[in-house]
């Protein structure tokens, strides 16, 4: 044969056999039966198990911070401000400068009250000097009048003398009640001006303005060179922070449960948590301090205070502070997580893992929140296990896969 027709020979055979291999692997992964599919592993879920032991329920209430004494700082006499002597901020003690006002014009008035008080006083010399006057003459008269008397009974001196002696003494007695009365005004004129003289210190004191307790010094509301008076404000304000007080309110309903613990009929003091705005616990624990004398009938809640100790000064009037406390503690509760329970429609709902591994649905009747934790009245039992994690697209029945779930301590 020749070489051309040898070559397509061989195209053909090739193309043959590659044919008859796809026609071969067609058949094969057609004709026989399909593999059956493998069915999906249950779905693992976070399981708690229901714990009974005695639990403390608390109660939380929103707080604000404040001063233990917040001393509003005026000024009580009208003048220009000199000089700010205090760093905004700072501590500050008792009696420490603050604010002066210029006290010249204080000054002035005080001056001249001590000068009409030494007038009065020169006054009150001379008007008893006068009086000496007077009572001398008084008494001379007098005795004119003694001697006379018997001596015109027996015609010895005439009537006339006697009666001038008379007249004299009447004028002398006069002049003597007039010196008595100008002494009496002279010392009142004192008196008025030694009060004057003492209202122009007080007011000269005034110009100085100190500080009435020891605390932390607020931002200076007038600047200096400002006219400052009775009527203009305040100029800053002085808190006492070490304790520091903290108000919260709690409905009627709470105040009367717990009137044990804030009469102090308990044998250990009530003790308060404070929480911080970042979500903290502050290290000290807090006291209550009073309940106020009524209830706002506006609102029906009553407001109480509590002092937490404040080392430092760390803590800050007007800052938020939610108080946490024990209002009571339930006996044997059967405690689950909270994120265990789901609401259906106003009723609650947990699953349940049997010990088949199948998903139950309980209805349950639930209590009182204790932080991360729910009080279970009926629908559990201690030791059954409860789906905290992973409870979407489950069914009764379905059976699943546990793993532990991890609880956060520091929510504890």
């Amino acid at each position: 044969m020749k070489p051309n027709a040898i070559l397509k020979l061989k195209h053909v055979v090739w193309a043959s056999a590659g044919a008859l291999v796809l026609v071969l692997l067609f058949f094969a992964t057609h004709s026989g039966a399909k593999p059956t599919a493998q069915a999906p592993p249950p779905p693992i879920v976070e399981v708690a198990p229901v714990e009974q032991k005695d639990t403390p329920i608390y109660g939380e209430w929103i707080g604000t911070l404040t001063g233990q004494v917040n001393a509003d700082i005026k000024a009580q006499v009208t003048g220009y401000l000199l000089t700010q002597k205090y760093k905004e901020g700072a501590y500050v003690t008792k009696g420490q400068l603050l604010f002066e006002i210029d006290p010249r014009p204080f000054q002035a008035a005080l001056d001249q009250a001590k000068g009409q008080l030494a007038q009065a006083e020169a006054q009150l010399s001379q008007e008893e000097a006068r009086l000496a006057t007077a009572e001398a003459n008084q008494l001379k008269s007098q005795l004119d009048v003694e001697k006379y008397g018997p001596l015109a009974k027996a015609d010895a001196v005439s009537k006339q003398d006697f009666d001038n002696s008379v007249q004299t003494n009447l004028a002398n007695q006069a002049q003597v009640k007039a010196a008595q009365a100008a002494i009496g005004a002279a010392k009142a004129q004192i008196q008025a001006s030694q009060a004057a003289a003492e209202t122009a210190t007080i007011n000269l004191n005034f110009a100085w303005i100190v500080s009435p307790i020891d605390g932390i010094a607020g931002i200076a509301q007038a600047q200096v060179g400002d006219l400052v008076s009775t009527s203009s404000g305040v100029l800053t304000t002085v808190s006492t922070l070490d304790p520091i007080r903290d108000y919260f309110t709690v409905s009627e309903q709470e105040y009367l449960a717990l009137r044990k613990q804030l009469v102090g009929s308990t044998a250990e003091p009530w003790k308060l948590q404070l929480i911080l705005a970042d979500g903290t616990t502050y290290p000290h624990q807090g006291e209550f301090y009073f309940a106020d004398r009524q209830v706002n009938q506006n609102t029906g809640a009553i407001q109480l205070a509590a002092l937490f100790a404040n080392p430092g000064n760390v803590l800050r009037p007007g800052q938020y502070g939610k108080v946490r406390a024990v209002m009571q503690v339930q006996r044997n509760a059967l405690l689950i997580p909270q994120a265990a329970v789901n609401e259906q429609q106003g009723s609650y709902v947990v699953d349940v893992v049997g010990n088949d591994g199948k998903v139950a649905v309980r209805t349950v009747q639930v209590g009182e929140r204790t932080r991360t934790m729910w009080v279970i009245r009926h629908g559990v039992k201690t030791g059954e296990r409860v789906i905290v994690e992973g409870q979407q697209n489950l069914k009764p029945g379905m059976p699943v896969q546990t793993k532990p779930f991890k609880v956060d301590v520091q929510a504890q």
